[in-house]
């Protein structure tokens, strides 16, 4: 819940290891946010646990690689702003463990007032079209997580009667380009899930907000050259934060990029599939 200045209160980060959406719970924590959730996919020492435990301390610990890259890693960091930090299992590809996860962040944390989903995969357009199973599987974290995850957000925040779920989209599905239309494929279906699922909970008092932010510089795209406008996980997490201060429907990262894609819509498709990536 809410505290009493109407400050978030509470955060479950579907995607624990996000840059962005560590950047923004980290934000969330210096606004006043006093309880965090990561929601991160098990590694290897911790696979054996049933999805949505809670991960104690040294859980943790096993994730970063020891007590003291828990120490200094998102854990620690934000446990030092005052936050109180729990991890718990989640594998965007095992959508029948997702609902399970929602209850444990909600035993953990209690009432969700910000839920941000912010999982994913890239990948290598290339690779896709020379392997259709490897394609399918991508489609299925950045597509099918996103609709069960989602839907067992929206019901846990329709029974509270209030919270925020912040669904990370891309510019790359407001228009799919030849260059990564795997990818871009599924953002565009998540971006269309997201704003029905915001018409599903209108009236409710729960919200969602759909954020597009264009190439962003971080771990995901390490090696591939920047595209105009580029933005980085910390300037996209300041937008979203803002966005929820706002009560925006759509955040653009920059917001530029807004104008930009309307003129992209009308542009003719045989200059389109030219354009790169």
């Amino acid at each position: 819940m809410k505290n009493a200045l109407g400050s978030v209160d509470t955060v479950l980060l579907l995607g624990g290891r996000s840059e962005i959406g560590l950047a923004t719970a980290e934000l969330l924590v210096r606004a006043g946010a006093r309880t965090v959730v990561l929601a991160t996919r098990p590694t290897p020492v911790t696979a054996s646990r049933p999805a949505g435990a809670d991960g104690p301390a040294a859980g943790a610990a096993d994730r970063e690689g020891g007590g003291d890259a828990h120490h200094n890693g998102p854990v620690g960091r934000l446990a030092r702003l005052g936050a109180e930090v729990h991890e718990i299992d989640f594998d965007a590809a095992h959508p029948e463990t997702h609902a399970k996860v929602i209850d444990t962040a909600v035993r953990l944390a209690g009432d969700l007032d910000v839920v941000i989903a912010a999982f994913g995969v890239l990948g290598d357009q290339a690779a896709y079209e020379d392997d259709p199973v490897s394609a399918a599987e991508s489609m299925a974290v950045n597509l099918g997580g996103h609709v069960s995850a989602g839907l067992s957000v929206a019901r846990r925040l329709r029974e509270q009667g209030h919270g925020t779920l912040v669904v990370l989209s891309s510019v790359a599905g407001v228009r799919v380009r030849r260059a990564n239309f795997v990818y871009g494929a599924a953002k565009a279906g998540l971006d269309g899930f997201a704003q029905g699922l915001g018409d599903a909970l209108h009236g409710s008092g729960a919200r969602v907000m759909v954020v597009r932010p264009g190439f962003v510089r971080g771990r995901m795209t390490k090696g591939l050259p920047a595209a105009p406008m580029a933005t980085t996980p910390a300037e996209v997490a300041v937008a979203i934060v803002q966005g929820l201060r706002d009560g925006s429907p759509v955040v653009w990262v920059p917001r530029g990029l807004r104008l930009v894609f309307t003129a992209m819509r009308v542009l003719p498709r045989t200059l389109w599939r030219r354009l790169p990536r």
